[in-house]
Formats: structure tokens, C-alpha cells, sequence
């Protein structure tokens, strides 16, 4: 993190659109496998697979790390400050402030993950100054694509970001949306 670069308060609770992103805890370790365990999270996201309880206190470790190093802020979607039903990320890259985010199953259908991105993206342009937050999916990604576009975002005309990840090629289209 370079020094002019703020960075993030230690804790962050942010309302909006019917949900509070909060920070993860040691009490949310226990559901986390039912969130993220998952052939459609395992398959679209970078979240490690299979995911288990040693899985849900390495991610908690490295959200607290990514934070303390102004790099990450990892939140979880809940509907009340309760029960976590997904996780939202906002991370600062060479290329904008990068959104990304996962819903659990189980709560899948309820525009939870469109919400959470813009709850997300007004703390980006209020807080972080961002000009730009971007999301970073694939083509055929139909739900994240559909989250993208409900939420205001459009696809941008940059190369796409190619690679391997565990042990699958991927191609990443790259969605943008400017401060309002």
C-alpha cells in the first residue's frame, strides 16, 4: 500500500438496499462452509474447494490480513447484521477498485448479490474516492452477468484478463461503473 493510499478502518458496517455488510467473525466460521462449499462457487470463483472449517478460519485470517495491509476488505451479506448469506469483497488493484462477491445457495434468488454490489460500490465512490469500480467475470457466468448488468454496470472495452486457476483456464471480461 503506497503512503498516499488511506487506509481501511479496522472495522466496517455498511447499510443499504436492505442489508448489512459487515465485517466476518469467529462466529460466523461455522456457517461459512455452507456458503462457500459449492460446485458454482468452486468453479467461478478463486474461494479454495473443497471448503471446510480449516478452510473458514484461513479465509477469516487472510480478510483480517488483507485489510491490515489496505489491500481487501472482505465483507459478509447479511440481511440484519445476523446470519452471514454471502460474502462481498472490495479490493484495490493496478486496474480500479475491484468489486467481486458470493452468495451461499441457499439464498441465491433474492438479488442479494446485486444489492450488496451497489451498497458496496457507493462506499467505493464515497469513502475511497474511487472514479471507477469494476467486476472481473466470465461470459458464461450468466448469474454474475446478470449481476453486473442489474447493477448498473457495463462491459468495458479492455482485453480480457486470461489465466489458470485451479487447474481451468478462464477469461475474464471486465465490467465497469463510473462515480455518478
Amino acid at each position: 500500500m503506497s503512503s498516499t493510499t488511506p487506509s481501511f478502518p479496522e472495522r466496517i458496517e455498511l447499510s443499504g438496499e436492505g442489508l448489512v455488510l459487515r465485517d466476518w467473525t469467529e462466529s460466523d466460521l461455522a456457517a461459512m462452509p455452507e456458503l462457500f462449499d459449492h460446485p458454482d462457487i468452486a468453479h467461478w470463483t478463486p474461494i479454495v474447494s473443497p471448503f471446510d472449517g480449516a478452510a473458514a478460519v484461513a479465509r477469516l485470517e487472510r480478510a483480517r490480513r488483507l485489510r491490515e495491509e489496505g489491500t481487501a476488505v472482505l465483507l459478509a451479506i447479511t440481511a440484519d447484521g445476523g446470519a452471514p448469506l454471502g460474502e462481498v469483497m472490495l479490493r484495490r488493484a493496478p486496474e480500479g477498485t475491484e468489486l467481486g462477491y458470493a452468495v451461499g445457495p441457499a439464498h441465491r434468488g433474492q438479488g442479494l448479490a446485486v444489492r450488496a454490489v451497489r451498497v458496496m460500490a457507493a462506499y467505493a465512490f464515497g469513502r475511497l474516492d474511487a472514479e471507477r469500480v469494476i467486476l472481473e467475470l466470465e461470459a458464461e457466468n450468466a448469474a454474475s452477468v446478470a449481476v453486473a448488468t442489474k447493477a448498473g454496470f457495463g462491459l468495458l472495452d479492455v482485453p480480457l484478463i486470461t489465466g489458470e486457476e485451479k487447474g481451468r483456464p478462464y477469461a475474464l471480461q471486465t465490467w465497469g461503473l463510473n462515480r455518478p
